[in-house]
């Protein structure tokens, strides 16, 4: 069946194959009051795509809601083998709304693999990764790639709410040492964050810093990396209009050998280094 989906190749980005193709909705589910689960059957290169990596996503009109622009939206699962891609997504706007009434058995178009994916150096032996919200769905799959390289993983996975931390299973399936902080309970505070941060440091369980989807989560996740002489890694959210560096609607600064240069988050990332990016 899956010769008979719609692939048109337009374009190679970072020696990876990319292309417009025409998926079908296998099934959409919420998994809680704010956030949905998309799974579709697709084919190659869809399929390989990176941890860290992304695609264009055309949403479907749909009565008031009709999205001009596709949208962006990292990926939270590919699988060559079974033939199928994942999102994991929160319902927050005119685009992600128009994505909500998606059914099984839509057609549905999606560009990519887009972008540059999470890096693992092969003499890391444990790496944290620091998420909230769709951050989590982001640095699912690269605890999965670690864990496939040796390297042991510490998921602290931020959220307002013990419901909204999602990916518990993914994280916990590789062997990964799982830390939900939440807001309800004051878990989440930056300085307990860092004290978590600290004390895997002190224990050697933090050669490299991966984070997602929080501003604040991101700032400290610098700060700290800075101070404790350790890599890091950050998968930027961003608008975008194209998705292929071509608007340059992307656009931001990062700190590069002293100086401040403008960078295109979908071309140039959008997973950059920790100590190069700058928050909002």
């Amino acid at each position: 069946m899956l010769q008979s989906l719609e692939t048109r190749s337009v374009w190679t980005a970072n020696d990876a194959p990319v292309a417009d193709a025409e998926t079908v909705v296998l099934s959409h589910t919420a998994v809680n009051d704010e956030y949905r689960h998309l799974v579709l059957r697709a084919g190659r290169p869809a399929t390989l795509a990176a941890p860290g990596q992304f695609f264009h996503l055309l949403c479907p009109a749909s009565g008031a809601d009709k999205p001009y622009l596709r949208r962006p939206m990292s990926t939270y699962k590919a699988d060559p083998e079974a033939g199928t891609l994942e999102f994991l997504y929160k319902v927050a706007g005119l685009g992600t709304r128009a994505l909500a009434t998606l059914k099984p058995g839509d057609p549905f178009r999606v560009l990519g693999p887009l972008g540059v994916g999470f890096s693992l150096d092969d003499d890391w032996r444990h790496i944290v990764v620091l998420g909230r919200g769709v951050g989590l769905a982001t640095l699912a799959p690269l605890a999965e790639a670690a864990a496939e390289k040796g390297i042991g993983v510490t998921a602290i996975l931020s959220a307002r709410r013990p419901d909204l931390v999602m990916s518990v299973d993914r994280f916990a399936a590789v062997g990964a040492d799982v830390r939900p902080v939440l807001d309800s309970d004051g878990s989440s505070t930056p300085e307990n964050v860092r004290e978590i941060l600290a004390g895997l440091a002190r224990q050697g369980r933090a050669d490299a810093i991966f984070t997602c989807g929080s501003n604040r989560l991101f700032r400290l996740a610098k700060d700290f990396a800075r101070e404790a002489g350790i890599a890091g890694q950050v998968a930027l959210e961003q608008q975008m209009a194209c998705g292929i560096g071509m608007c340059f609607c992307c656009v931001r600064k990062f700190e590069v050998d002293g100086d401040l240069v403008d960078k295109r988050v979908c071309w140039d990332g959008p997973v950059f280094d920790l100590k190069e990016a700058t928050s909002w």
